[in-house]
Parts: C-alpha cells; sequence; structure tokens
C-alpha cells in the first residue's frame, strides 16, 4: 500500500462536460433520449433544459480510479450509483473519492465517490467503488 492511499484518503478532480459531449456520449450508448438533446423536449419536463445521461456524469468515476486515485492498474470489482440530482451541460462539478475501506491482504479497498455541483455545493451523484490493486492498496 502506498503512503498516499490510506484509509480516509482523499483526492478531488473538477470537470465539466459539453453538449458535443453528450451528443457523443449519446452516439456509442445509442441512449438518443431527447431528454438530453432536444431543448425543447427537455423545457417540458421538471428540469426545463437538457440534463445529460447519468452514465455521462458517473463515467467520472471509472476516468479518476482507473486513471489517477489509486491510478493505473485499477481493477474495478464493483460499483453502486446513486443518481441524486440532475447534472447539466457547461457546469462546473468537482468529484470527490474518499477511501472507506481496505483490506490489504487481497489489494481491495471500497472508495465513496461523491460529485458536487461547485456552485451550488449539493451532491448529483454518489457511489461506492470496490477495486484491487496490487502495488498501491
Amino acid at each position: 500500500m502506498t503512503p498516499e492511499f490510506a484509509l480516509q484518503a482523499t483526492h478531488k478532480h473538477a470537470f465539466r462536460f459539453s453538449q458535443t459531449d453528450v451528443e457523443a456520449f449519446a452516439r456509442v450508448t445509442g441512449d438518443n433520449n431527447p431528454l438530453h438533446l432536444d431543448a425543447d423536449f427537455a423545457a417540458k419536463t421538471p428540469f426545463k433544459r437538457p440534463i445529460i445521461h447519468g452514465m455521462l456524469g458517473a463515467s467520472i468515476f471509472t476516468k479518476v480510479l482507473g486513471t489517477e486515485f489509486p491510478g493505473y492498474g485499477s481493477i474495478y470489482m464493483s460499483q453502486t450509483t446513486e443518481f441524486l440530482r440532475p447534472m447539466f451541460v457547461d457546469t462546473d462539478y468537482e468529484a470527490t473519492f474518499t477511501v472507506q475501506t481496505i483490506n490489504p491482504e487481497k489489494h481491495v479497498a471500497e472508495i465513496l465517490g461523491e460529485i458536487r455541483d461547485k456552485q451550488t455545493g449539493k451532491v448529483t451523484t454518489r457511489g461506492m467503488a470496490t477495486l484491487m490493486h496490487r502495488e498501491k492498496i
């Protein structure tokens, strides 16, 4: 286990998504729900404007856990995800990752991920990941 990866260690990652990102995600996944792509349709919903796909927002979990914290070589074992509030394009978000449990014998950790809207401070997405990493856990 590396010193920077310990119980209650945290890592933060700021990000935002553009409408181009949303359109690319829709093309790759085939999820062309007009709630994400059509402003006129979305205006008639409780959100009043297009929202990004929940899984696009949650994709920041795999990006960070696989490349930054603990990083390259991470093996995803499981992920729970709660979508608490909508996310919007061209909005600044910050994901915070906090190590909850560590099993050094199995090189496994549970990491809580939370995405917050930087302006409001409200949590939009929360999830618990279980990862294995032979060198860092």
